[in-house]
């Protein structure tokens, strides 16, 4: 009997002990039931192009873009729920608003138009008309707590992602996390820049079939104005106007700082990129955007002041003012005015609308998901 009892007692301390080493389990996380198969997403476009960066630590996947192209329509990222980020940037306007200046929850309206996104992720000089940030996933963190834009604060939009019914399942599916506690402002922002990766043209304008090959879509006016826009018009008796000197690169994508003479510079309110560098030398300067698909996203220049391109275009050939900081090319251009006339203001606008590309604002991968 007492050694029945002594072999019992030996056993249950064993057991104990056994208890003892054995790490209790993990909990296991709410969403960890929920599949994590990330699928690499390749982005479309023109074989023309170059490739398109993409940051080694946000690789392009199809439920990261998935994702990110909820939140950019979900008006969940504003205060009130009334705004999103496509009510700034629609397809229909090539990703602009089409008003002068973009206006926020609270009925305040910015000193700015919004720029377009059409090709955005080539863009790697500054992003914003002043280039206050670097990346996509930098500028994406500033509009939710802007108090004139969306007028939030990250915790308060995690918050309510945290209690979304669909969100944290497809934060899981987006970036594997295992706990809806796991969302973050930086998963977020990661998943708007990778849909706006993806808003690259589609390389069906009329000027990338004439690069293709159709030269014959480009005739007269318009034949005229590209031989002007790139000074490859001088020996047919065209004057170089040394516009693609701002808007250059196969993609048309600008991104260089410039003033370009829109105020006389004793004259100028908003001084643009001197206001992030610090610099007078950069006082006046914005970001040159994008010309692809011009003709929609009117009006023009930081402030919207023009609503049409025949006035963009009077502007530089006729009205431009010099500046101590001006791009020697703008001075160039100054220079030569008197053998400008309205011939030559058509011609460029003629050639800025065969950059329109419907294909890509009907693309239905980029539309309003909702």
């Amino acid at each position: 009997m007492r050694v029945t009892l002594y072999l019992g007692l030996v056993a249950l301390c064993v057991g104990l002990a056994s208890c003892e080493d054995t790490p209790p389990a993990e909990p296991k996380g709410d969403l960890a039931d929920i599949s994590y198969n990330p699928k690499a997403y390749l982005i479309k476009k023109p074989a023309h192009f170059p490739e398109v960066p993409v940051p080694a630590d946000n690789p392009m996947t199809y439920d990261g873009v998935q994702l990110g192209r909820r939140l950019f329509y979900d008006p969940i990222l504003s205060a009130d729920s009334t705004m999103s980020c496509a009510s700034c940037h629609l397809p229909e306007f090539n990703f602009t608003d089409g008003k002068n200046v973009s206006v926020g929850i609270d009925g305040i309206a910015g000193k700015r138009s919004s720029m377009s996104l059409l090709n955005i992720a080539y863009v790697n000089t500054g992003l914003f008309w002043d280039g206050r940030t670097s990346t996509l996933e930098a500028q994406a963190l500033l509009p939710i707590e802007d108090p004139i834009e969306l007028h939030t604060t990250w915790p308060n939009v995690i918050e309510k992602f945290k209690a979304h019914p669909e969100y944290p399942a497809l934060f899981r599916k987006a970036f594997g996390i295992s706990d809806r506690s796991e969302i973050t402002k930086v998963l977020a922002v990661k998943a708007i820049a990778q849909f706006e990766r993806i808003l690259i043209s589609s390389g069906e304008s009329v000027y990338d079939r004439y690069l293709a090959g159709e030269t014959q879509l480009l005739q007269d006016e318009a034949l005229d104005g590209k031989l002007m826009f790139f000074d490859e018009g001088f020996d047919l008796g065209l004057p170089d106007t040394e516009c693609f000197h701002c808007h250059g690169t196969g993609t048309l994508t600008g991104g260089r700082f410039f003033n370009n003479g829109l105020d006389p510079f004793d004259q100028i309110t908003d001084i643009g990129q001197q206001a992030v560098t610090g610099n007078p030398s950069d006082k006046g300067k914005f970001r040159a955007p994008t010309l692809r698909n011009i003709a929609l996203s009117a009006p023009y220049m930081h402030d919207g002041r023009f609503a049409t391109l025949e006035e963009s275009m009077e502007h530089y050939l006729f009205r431009a003012h010099s500046a101590p900081n001006a791009d020697p090319n703008m001075n160039l251009l100054i220079n030569k005015r008197p053998i400008f006339n309205n011939y030559h203001k058509e011609a460029l606008v003629a050639f800025l609308h065969t950059l329109t590309d419907t294909a890509f604002i009907n693309n239905p991968d980029i539309q309003n998901p909702f």
